[in-house]
């Protein structure tokens, strides 16, 4: 599969130049298409009034049944990305709902900017439900979950969740991911009438890491409650000397090869399929040119691993064909 924002998705020139054409020629069979973003707006109408009284709708993708089913005529697989923890939008709409400044009680953010929401809150939970049947009643094939986690990169040493803080506190290893687990559990049972096939994107070091990474994420956690696992094994993401490599951005297939070799041994383990997991590539350059060679070195680390599918990233939109086999 490759990425699809819904900005380009609602532009006909630019989802054909930049996506379809690509689809059209090589072989990828599959679309990841934002029908929430991490800014907390749903891409298209929506009919639950409770999801309209929220307002988060914002119509970037005009028609959007007729849209996918102008992909299913084509005969490709439509992924719908819904980001659920991180959504400035319902932060504004609904700030008690916020992870907090413990400090001064005002909306905790990271080093971009960015509000999150607490995790435990079981509003969020129900929200996110209804995005999620609302998006699957309107066509797409798949609900892809990210952002599932608490969040980082900010000062960590001053914040409050109102939600989680309990858990959180009577137990300082696990807690954050036991929270974790329960969203998932309530996830996969509310979705469980609709049929609906559902994936979570996770850090990429959950492969390796035995530990939450302070954010909540361990693959065996999140393994029984989706039909498919993807771990974001960008290389550029890997800290410097990750498995000795003093320079990871030039060890693509090194890193996806042992990352996903671990992620297989780990669903063996816990008595899942390894053939759950479609890890997240990189087709961007950050924050170094990928060439041909590095992206279809990360492909070829996926199938060495035993795996059959995969997903590339790139925020612009902007694959490059030629790392990618004629159709």
């Amino acid at each position: 599969a490759i990425y699809m924002t819904s900005w380009i998705a609602g532009t006909k020139d630019l989802r054909e130049e930049r996506i379809i054409s690509v689809i059209d020629s090589t072989e990828i069979n599959s679309v990841v298409i934002d029908i929430k973003d991490d800014t907390g707006r749903i891409s298209f109408e929506v009919s639950d009034p409770a999801l309209r009284d929220i307002g988060s709708s914002e119509v970037r993708i005009p028609n959007i049944k007729e849209f996918i089913g102008y992909l299913h005529e084509k005969q490709i697989y439509v992924i719908g990305r819904i980001s659920v923890f991180q959504d400035s939008y319902l932060v504004r709409a609904r700030p008690d709902l916020a992870v907090r400044r413990e400090s001064d009680g005002e909306i905790w953010k990271d080093y971009k900017g960015i509000s999150w929401l607490d995790a435990g809150a079981t509003d969020v939970w129900d929200y996110i439900v209804a995005i999620a049947r609302e998006s699957y009643a309107v066509g797409f094939d798949e609900l892809n979950f990210d952002y599932i986690r608490f969040p980082s990169d900010g000062n960590m040493n001053d914040m409050y969740y109102p939600f989680s803080e309990e858990r959180i506190l009577a137990n300082p290893t696990t807690g954050k991911a036991e929270v974790i687990r329960e969203f998932f559990v309530y996830l996969n049972k509310r979705l469980a009438d609709t049929g609906a096939v559902t994936s979570a994107d996770l850090f990429g070091m959950v492969t390796t890491n035995t530990d939450d990474l302070n954010i909540g994420q361990i693959l065996e956690y999140a393994a029984p409650y989706f039909d498919y696992i993807a771990p974001m094994v960008y290389p550029s993401h890997y800290p410097t000397g990750f498995n000795g490599y003093s320079n990871v951005n030039a060890h693509p297939y090194d890193i996806v090869k042992f990352s996903m070799d671990r992620a297989v041994e780990r669903l063996i383990a816990a008595s899942s399929s390894p053939q759950k997991l479609r890890p997240w590539l990189q087709d961007n350059d950050y924050p170094v040119p990928y060439t041909p060679e590095m992206v279809r070195a990360q492909i070829q680390a996926v199938y060495d691993a035993g795996l059959t599918s995969w997903m590339l990233w790139d925020a612009a939109n902007t694959y490059t064909r030629s790392a990618l086999l004629e159709e």
